[in-house]
């Protein structure tokens, strides 16, 4: 695979980069984490307005600016080294590209110029903590069961007889009433925009569909969880008699098959976060251990610190490798999560121990790092589950019944 960047690439990662170094440093990261919202507004209409951040990958005819998801994954490797606090995943990555593929003609035009333009942000409600399984990055999301498989829980929905209700400032629901609540959601307690996954047609008949739901919804209640990782916050939601419009306009759309290419282009860029977050991690590391001294010389001169950070730089590097190859082959995606993630967590793990007492304590930067690793493998996989599902993809053990019985 030819890893050469065009221009225009390392231009996106040279002033993304710049930017970031300026406004994004561990101080500014943990006041925006813990703001109401999770991120800085500010921050984030100046990557909309100069990079165009939100709309990279979205088409120019909606607004964004045409790229490819090869250039997403070049910025979020950026963002993911200062670890940016941002709506970026939720609203570029996941509710977008799903607006993009199901969507109507007047639900696109209507939506996806004011997410392109930063104006809107938006983000994937899933029932449940069913977010990877929604996406088919662990397991087949088919059946429906990570958002309830229609029984009791999850979210429900219900089609209104006629064109729907029309709340105080005259909009239409769209004709369809949704119930119930969903956790985990990334930014759910802040994004403008909801694509809620919820049940209709009763048990015997019951299918996942996207409904549509703004934040002024009137029965609409969102509160904000508390996160091993507040640099990716999340909300709850709750649905008492919310009117949604359906995604797409038709209970005809293939949902697994949309949800299931958005997992793809989400695992590739996740990748790149997660090597982004690594390789700063492993350079923040390097330039500690060249400074701190112990028994009168550096401790980063001692072989065994050495043979430890060249397995982690190893490490980060093939994670990166692997990353750029999903970013031209998207259904490598998951194997691409599974070794970034990896390496992400390892290298977190040994920062903490090579700075020593202080990197011990809470409050010390390299934790930042160690719970977005933390975080992010428990929303997005394990590792091992993100490994059996590209084996099981590739059929490299066969059909599940086959294996069942060895194991048998």
């Amino acid at each position: 695979m030819d890893a050469a960047f065009t221009a225009e690439q390392d231009e996106i990662r040279r002033t993304l980069r710049e930017l970031l170094a300026k406004r994004c440093g561990p101080d500014e990261v943990k006041a925006a984490a813990a703001t109401t919202t999770g991120h800085d507004p500010a921050l984030w209409q100046q990557l909309a307005q100069e990079l165009g951040l939100p709309g990279l990958a979205l088409p120019t005819a909606h607004g964004g600016v045409g790229c490819t998801t090869a250039e997403l994954a070049l910025a979020c490797e950026e963002t993911g080294r200062t670890l940016l606090p941002s709506p970026l995943l939720g609203t570029a990555v996941l509710a977008a590209p799903l607006i993009a593929d199901l969507g109507t003609d007047a639900q696109c035009a209507g939506l996806l110029p004011p997410i392109a333009a930063g104006a809107l942000t938006a983000t994937l409600a899933v029932p449940g903590a069913g977010l990877s399984t929604a996406l088919a990055l662990t397991g087949d999301n088919a059946g429906g069961e990570w958002a309830g498989g229609g029984r009791a829980g999850g979210v429900q929905a219900r089609r209104v007889d006629g064109q729907g209700r029309v709340d105080g400032e005259g909009r239409v629901d769209g004709g369809w009433r949704l119930y119930g609540e969903a956790g985990q959601v990334l930014d759910g307690h802040s994004a403008g925009l909801l694509l809620v996954a919820a049940h209709t047609g009763g048990f015997a008949r019951s299918r996942t569909l996207l409904f549509l739901v703004r934040a002024d919804s009137p029965g609409l209640v969102r509160v904000r969880q508390t996160s091993l990782d507040e640099t990716r916050p999340q909300g709850r939601i709750q649905l008492r008699d919310v009117g949604g419009e359906l995604l797409g306009g038709s209970d005809a759309a293939d949902v697994p098959r949309a949800l299931a290419a958005v997992g793809r282009t989400a695992a590739t860029v996740l990748a790149a976060e997660a090597v982004g977050a690594a390789s700063q991690a492993l350079e923040r590391t390097v330039d500690y251990v060249k400074a701190r001294e112990q028994f009168g010389r550096a401790i980063g001169s001692f072989q065994a610190v050495k043979h430890r950070l060249a397995d982690l730089y190893v490490q980060v590097q093939a994670a990166r490798s692997a990353a750029y190859c999903a970013a031209s082959d998207p259904t490598t995606g998951g194997l691409a999560l599974a070794q970034a993630l990896e390496a992400l967590r390892s290298t977190a793990g040994e920062a903490i121990q090579l700075h020593g007492g202080i990197g011990f304590t809470w409050e010390h930067d390299a934790h930042l790092y160690f719970k977005r690793a933390a975080a992010d493998e428990l929303l997005f996989g394990p590792v091992h589950r993100l490994r059996d599902r590209a084996a099981e993809l590739a059929g490299l053990f066969g059909p599940q019944e086959e294996r069942e019985a060895v194991a048998g």
